[in-house]
């Protein structure tokens, strides 16, 4: 099938044949082993091939048995196997938080050039991922909406790359608290800046110093560090105009959610691993679209929202397809800094001026 049909290939493995290649090249001495005297070791390419036609369809073991003539038992093996030589080729390469100035400045032009959101470093939200109910957890696992799961929190650039990802918070976790416990919330609000953040700067047309932030939703408290909406409630002309800017900045950590479970469908499934396990799958779906967005990035051009000339949204095909469940919006009440929401009424202000506005706003919000 590899030489023979490629749409055929990329459809069974979700990576294009050259990708498919470099992985195999890059992890074949982590998975291959020696022939023994009472057996064969397994090829390489047939080890990760396995593992792709179970991440991209979510097919059960006894199903991928039959395809491919490999007992259930050690299937589970090499799917752990191909899992962890993956995350251990790819992992600090694809998926890297930016640890210098130069990198977080690159990322915030990048959300200002293509989404006219200017010092943002990134949008941040969290979805579940079902699972059989781990072992002896009671209802640990249980989210708000009855069944279990396992929580992917990530951090999205401006051209869907995941910049940061946390993996295998229980379901009963929301998202507020996740945040709060991560590195992500510490180095971003550390008083020594040990993820050397640029440092303040004003707009375009504008003097005021401005920091630097990610953007998120009502669930994560607002600061210095962090932008979320204005309450629906009250909302003046400028509240209005920041929260169609920010929910523009933030459909990409939307669509990069919907990509990722579009192609790599067993994070759709129930998974029925153990969560050890199931954190090593979703890590590898989520290195493997990094791979896919440096390698060959016209590949989900269908599959994302799209903007036409007008400013109306084309849905993206992810769209009309099961989506992720969201994690549960516990609304962060009086955890935002004043110093916060000054930052967020100024953007609103200067998003409303004629140095920062942009000419089709008023008719988005009508």
């Amino acid at each position: 099938m590899k030489t023979e049909d490629e749409k055929a290939f990329f459809n069974y493995t979700r990576l294009p044949r050259g990708l498919y290649d470099e992985v195999l090249r890059r992890v074949e001495g982590r998975i291959e082993k020696k022939d023994t005297w009472y057996r064969k070791s397994l090829p390489p390419g047939l080890k990760l091939s396995i593992t792709l036609r179970h991440l991209a369809c979510g097919d059960n073991y006894p199903s991928l048995s039959y395809n491919f003539r490999v007992a259930p038992n050690t299937i589970s093996l090499i799917i752990n196997e191909v899992c962890d030589a993956i995350k251990a080729e790819f992992a600090a390469e694809v998926i890297q938080c930016p640890t210098t100035t130069e990198e977080w400045t690159a990322i915030a032009e990048q959300f200002e050039k293509r989404w006219q959101f200017p010092h943002c470093c990134g949008a941040l939200d969290g979805k579940h991922v079902a699972v059989t109910c781990p072992w002896n957890t009671g209802s640990e696992y249980r989210n708000y909406k009855g069944f279990f799961s396992i929580v992917l929190m990530a951090l999205v650039d401006a051209d869907y790359k995941f910049l940061w990802i946390d993996v295998g918070s229980d379901g009963s976790s929301n998202d507020a608290s996740i945040y709060n416990g991560s590195e992500l919330k510490e180095g971003l609000e550390s008083l020594n800046n040990i993820f050397n953040l640029p440092e303040e700067k004003s707009l375009t047309g504008d003097d005021v110093p401005v920091p630097y932030y990610i953007v998120g939703d009502n669930a994560f408290g607002i600061n210095k560090s962090l932008m979320n909406p204005f309450l629906i409630r009250n909302m003046e002309h400028h509240d209005r105009i920041f929260n169609y800017r920010l929910s523009r900045a933030r459909r990409v950590v939307e669509n990069a959610f919907g990509i990722l479970a579009h192609k790599f469908r067993v994070l759709l499934r129930t998974m029925n691993q153990r969560p050890g396990t199931c954190r090593k799958i979703i890590t590898t779906c989520v290195i493997l679209h990094n791979l896919i967005r440096l390698r060959y990035p016209a590949t989900h051009n269908n599959m994302m929202d799209l903007e036409e000339q007008n400013l109306n949204v084309i849905p993206g095909a992810w769209r009309n397809d099961k989506v992720l469940l969201d994690v549960y919006h516990e609304r962060a009440r009086n955890t935002g800094t004043q110093e916060g929401r000054q930052i967020r009424r100024y953007l609103g202000h200067y998003f409303t001026s004629k140095a920062g506005s942009v000419p089709w706003q008023d008719k988005m919000i009508l």
